[in-house]
């Protein structure tokens, strides 16, 4: 059985003066505070939120 994949993604930067849009994204995608790390699914949905706040966010695979 092949297991679905998982993203980890850390918030390295604050979203204090972000458009409301990207922090929306970064809170859709389970994170509070800088330099939390949470693991989601890797969809579709997931990699368009990460994409708009990908200067604040660190992915890893796997």
């Amino acid at each position: 059985m092949a297991s679905k994949q998982q993203l980890k993604v850390t918030l390295k930067k604050s979203v204090h003066g972000q458009l409301e849009s990207i922090a929306h994204s970064v809170r859709g995608l389970g994170l509070r505070k800088r330099h939390q790390t949470v693991t989601v699914a890797d969809t579709p949905e997931n990699r368009g939120m990460i994409r708009a706040a990908r200067h604040l966010l660190a992915v890893v695979e796997g």
